[in-house]
């Protein structure tokens, strides 16, 4: 194999790789015949399967095998021999003009940049902290009991915190929605759900009672032909409800996994759910906090390229989808998400770096640690350990992920940095 390596730019290298077809098709032909001894095909004798048969069944299979491992074999001559460090995914294509008698492919692929001095001790990082307290709990509690609320029906005036069941009907340019009778909805009022105005004109009404009015539509609404323009709407009070919450008793308890009924061991539990949750929410602010702190450091350090549009192709991606789920749409394209995506690829590699040249390692134990709390969320945490433990993919997902946060860790504790105490609200973002 003949392999060599072309600069088509700072941070872009383009790798030849030519390999003898003959090559290719001697080992094809050796790893064919090592199947045939062995191969069960219906209507054949063990080791009695004709050739062309184990080609048809077993020939591009066995080919791509091979050549894929040739390839890797020559893209790790490349990167030893010429010292290069890749960023991201090599895209590989075959030539088709490769001469007679070979297979020719052209690998493009993009390197770290250099990034100089990595001194973390010039970086502030503000890292907060934080505890569950009693009232964290004593909400949390409250919270369930709302999830677990029943409704029951009044004759009275609707108020903040009922259950209004309604009859609606639209106009809007003319068209009336739906173009005959009424639509039932329901909501509580003071949740937001409905626009504040027509939520202040359910408040006060009777069960029978009908109003009309007018709502502008906010200039982003999902459905463009309508947005920004002004909607009459009537809405008829069917009934009321009002919410009772339930006693926190030991029935209530139970119905959340705690067989016990016991009031403590449930706050207990409670408190250990939301410190996991509080610790996952201050890692990702102090994975903001130094990404923040990185980007502004290594802000003018050439990225690779084709890495930041992927990035952000990625960015617009998760954008297009939460907006579709939304009943929106995204109406920038992906020059919108360029810097964004620049920053988390910047961000990243400096990370990779970081633990490269201080040479760390995944450790383990934190490793575990972290696969326990994931786990301890399931009614069946040994199960979910299972599952980690059996898909390559999805430990090395948990392995990068664990690895960051360590790297993290390492930074801040070199950084110059201030702690700031916040509650536990703030901490988690509500």
């Amino acid at each position: 194999m003949q392999v060599s390596v072309e600069s088509t730019g700072n941070l872009e290298r383009r790798v030849i790789l030519s390999l003898p077809a003959g090559d290719v098709d001697t080992q094809v032909g050796g790893r064919l015949r090592e199947i045939a001894r062995t191969a069960r095909i219906k209507g054949f004798r063990p080791g009695k399967v004709p050739t062309k048969v184990i080609e048809q069944r077993y020939g591009g299979q066995v080919r791509a095998e091979i050549v894929d491992g040739l390839l890797r074999q020559g893209m790790d001559q490349a990167v030893r021999e010429n010292e290069l460090r890749i960023a991201g995914a090599p895209q590989i294509s075959q030539d088709v003009e490769a001469g007679e008698g070979e297979l020719k492919y052209v690998a493009s692929l993009e390197l770290v940049p250099e990034f100089g001095d990595l001194d973390m001790t010039k970086l502030q990082v503000v890292r907060n902290t934080s505890e569950v307290t009693d009232a964290d709990i004593e909400r949390m509690l409250e919270n369930l009991r709302q999830q677990r609320a029943s409704w029951t029906k009044v004759v009275r005036a609707a108020k903040t915190g009922d259950m209004a069941n309604l009859e609606t009907a639209s106009t809007i340019d003319g068209a009336r929605m739906p173009a005959e009778g009424f639509e039932k909805t329901s909501t509580v009022l003071g949740s937001g759900a409905m626009y504040p105005e027509v939520e202040a004109a359910i408040a006060g009404m009777q069960p029978g009672e009908e109003k009309t009015l007018d709502v502008t539509l906010p200039a982003d609404w999902h459905m463009p032909q309508f947005a920004g323009k002004t909607v009459t709407s009537t809405f008829k009070l069917v009934d009321v409800a009002e919410q009772v919450l339930p006693e926190v008793d030991a029935a209530f308890i139970r119905s959340f996994g705690v067989k016990s009924g016991d009031l403590d061991q449930f706050k207990a539990e409670i408190r250990s759910n939301l410190e996991r949750e509080l610790k996952g929410a201050l890692m990702n602010r102090l994975r903001r906090e130094v990404g923040e702190q990185l980007i502004a450091a290594y802000a003018d350090v050439e990225l690779p390229p084709r890495l930041v549009e992927n990035e952000a192709r990625v960015l617009l991606a998760n954008a297009t989808e939460q907006a579709r789920r939304q009943g929106q749409q995204v109406g920038a394209g992906i020059e919108a998400f360029q810097d964004a995506g620049r920053k988390r690829v910047l961000v990243a590699l400096l990370v990779g770096e970081v633990a490269r040249r201080n040479d760390l390692r995944l450790e383990q134990a934190r490793l575990n640690e972290t696969m326990r709390l994931i786990a301890s969320t399931y009614e069946q945490p040994e199960q979910v350990i299972a599952l980690y433990r059996n898909d390559p993919q999805l430990m090395q997902g948990l392995q990068n992920r664990v690895m960051e946060e360590q790297v993290i860790d390492w930074i801040a504790e070199r950084a110059q940095h201030t702690e700031q105490a916040i509650g536990f609200q703030e901490a988690i973002g509500q």
